[in-house]
């Protein structure tokens, strides 16, 4: 049985690992203490861009040419950052940089953080601040609904042509009509109405009118177009969640604005040209058949395309005349990942269908076996430029083949992509498709980086009420428990340190409603010290000694603590699996800070206790 005097003592190894674990969170606390620069971040548009010493002597010397003062230039694989000393010399940075260096790189804001060169080789880095603290990327999209309506007219077009190929029914033409909706014409007015009877029961949704003699017009009924719009919508939100999610980015914000925009706020980013690549980029596929019978570099020479075919340009920038007929879109992928090619070794990209495309899929390369086709990659991108004391927005399209290979087989559910680059160009082209295919073009045509200085204002107040608030409970639980008041403060500091190098460790994002998750964690921290020092006074007043007293207070005070701290918790839980951007913010800094302070208020003040009055014949306790 421990005597009085052995009751208070940890073995060597308990406070090793005590102390151990606190330096380990003022190691990754003190990447916070540095705060951050801004910064002009700049990467290439493309995957075969370099950025390497070559690129950066040349931005340093169009930066000394413009005589716009700057920190340094650091290259950090594919990407050059310019720290600036004030947010003016930023701005103006990144107006020039984007004018002189064209649509070939891409120039971004930035905030880069200052802590020491060798705090971030070690991978040490400050947790990310929220919008409203720190700033982010602010997006705003438009939905293109008349190129909805469009592609689904389009589709129509096509399976209208089919059907009246299946049944033997002469038409001279099938195409989109001018003011909108699809027309045919035929050869006489029997085929006319033989095709009228059959399309109307196979194609119910559309209304057909007689639009001439030997004309048919179908059109869209409102109910259809109305669904097609909040389908396009709601599907483009859901690819660019599914696209943000992959970059990683804490707490997105991504919700519908009118009938036809999307708000995109990714707070605390650090890669924004990454994230403006990935966004940015309404990318899809289009599969054609290569057009054989023609020569590719004379419709190159004299910029004229056959009737039945487009001129396109691959990545080299050489010239390839596909169909105009589409065989496949980037709308039927349903997976895709990247790889490597086990009979070249290269890059390629495993694509999966769903359904519907893969029968398509299949129809259309069966027939076309020892032919070439091509693959099209299609990108959207919108470029802002200053024009004396006005920003322009101009829209542009990129369009590119990436591969034209020869059909060796039916295609189906499953094949490949090859002709690729490089494996971080298969990573991004995979992402694109995984995350799904935009049913409708999107446009870019607001973009905002908000700086710190709009959340100065939120940063000081939240500092000051988490400062006012662990001055205040250090004054009262010194007042009130004297010295264990004093060990239950130093507790409280240390649990504050853990709180934040877990926050830093995980890179979660910290928001106004962070902090407030923060100054709850102290009242609730000193809680268990409360419960804790009021139960060793009332062993003291039952007549036990002051060593046992101290034991049976730890001892008999924990199993309420740890009630206490899990029912927290459990609701804390919640709020982060059902709650939202601020909510799930206030929920991450309240968990973390729950199992800190479990830590803090009872191991590592009865630690303090130990050292202070362990081993020690005591007459009295300044408790």
């Amino acid at each position: 049985m421990p005597t009085p005097h052995s009751l208070n003592q940890y073995p060597w190894w308990k406070y090793l690992l005590i102390g151990l674990i606190m330096l380990w969170g003022l190691i990754f606390a003190l990447p916070n203490l540095f705060g951050e620069d801004p910064a002009v971040q700049i990467s290439g548009a493309r995957v075969n861009i370099t950025i390497d010493a070559a690129f950066q002597n040349r931005v340093a010397a169009l930066l000394d040419a413009d005589k716009l003062p700057h920190r340094r230039l650091e290259l950090e694989a594919d990407r050059l950052l310019i720290r600036f000393a004030d947010p003016e010399e930023q701005l103006k940075a990144a107006d020039i940089l984007k004018d002189r260096l064209g649509r070939d790189y891409i120039v971004a804001l930035n905030l880069a953080s200052a802590a020491p060169g060798f705090l971030r080789a070690m991978g040490l880095n400050p947790m990310y601040l929220g919008l409203d603290l720190r700033g982010g990327v602010h997006f705003m999209m438009q939905v293109d609904m008349d190129a909805t309506i469009k592609q689904v007219e389009d589709s129509y077009v096509d399976e209208i042509r089919v059907q009246l190929r299946t049944d033997k029914i002469q038409y001279s033409s099938v195409g989109r009509a001018g003011s909108g909706g699809i027309q045919v014409e035929f050869k006489d007015a029997a085929e006319r109405d033989k095709a009228a009877q059959l399309l109307r029961k196979n194609l119910s949704n559309l209304q057909s009118t007689a639009a001439g003699p030997l004309t048919l017009k179908f059109t869209l009924s409102e109910r259809e177009i109305k669904e097609k719009r909040d389908f396009a919508l709601q599907q483009n939100i859901t690819t660019l969640r599914n696209r943000v999610n992959e970059l990683g980015v804490a707490e997105p914000i991504i919700q519908q604005q009118g009938v036809d925009r999307i708000v995109v706020q990714l707070p605390g980013v650090q890669d924004t040209a990454r994230a403006k690549e990935i966004l940015g980029a309404t990318a899809t596929l289009e599969f054609r058949l290569a057009d054989e019978e023609n020569d590719w570099n004379q419709a190159a020479a004299t910029g004229r395309a056959p009737l039945e075919s487009r001129l396109y340009k691959d990545r080299n920038g050489r010239p390839v005349l596909l169909k105009k007929r589409v065989m496949l879109t980037g709308d039927s992928i349903v997976d895709a990942s990247s790889g490597i090619d086990q009979q070249n070794g290269g890059p390629t990209v495993f694509v999966s269908l769903d359904g519907k495309g893969a029968k398509r899929f299949e129809d259309a390369t069966k027939d076309n076996i020892g032919k070439r086709m091509g693959v099209v990659f299609i990108e959207n991108k919108t470029e802002t430029k200053r024009v004396g004391d006005e920003m322009k927005k101009t829209t542009y399209t990129v369009e590119e083949v990436i591969n034209v290979a020869t059909i060796r087989d039916r295609l189906g559910r499953r094949f490949q992509i090859t002709g690729l680059d490089s494996t971080r160009e298969a990573r991004d082209l995979a992402l694109l498709l995984r995350a799904g295919a935009l049913v409708s073009p999107i446009e870019i045509i607001e973009e905002r980086t908000v700086g710190p200085s709009a959340g100065k204002e939120n940063i000081a107040q939240g500092f000051r009420a988490a400062a006012i608030a662990l001055l205040v409970i250090a004054g009262f639980m010194t007042w009130r428990y004297k010295n264990f008041g004093m060990i239950a403060t130093a507790a409280l500091a240390a649990n504050v340190v853990l709180l934040i190098a877990a926050l830093s460790m995980l890179q979660a994002t910290l928001t106004l409603p962070g902090i407030a998750g923060i100054v709850l964690t102290m009242g609730m921290a000193v809680d268990a010290n409360v419960l804790i020092y009021e139960r060793i006074r009332e062993e003291l007043r039952n007549g036990n000694s002051p060593q046992a007293a101290i034991h049976a207070g730890f001892d008999r005070a924990f199993d309420t603590i740890l009630d206490s701290n899990l029912t927290t918790l459990i609701a804390a839980i919640m709020l982060f699996g059902f709650g939202t951007g601020p909510i799930k913010g206030f929920a991450v800094t309240l968990s973390i800070g729950i199992v800190t302070s479990m830590f803090t208020a009872v191991t590592g003040s009865r630690a303090l206790v130990n050292l202070i009055y362990g081993g020690r014949k005591l007459q009295t306790l300044s408790v």
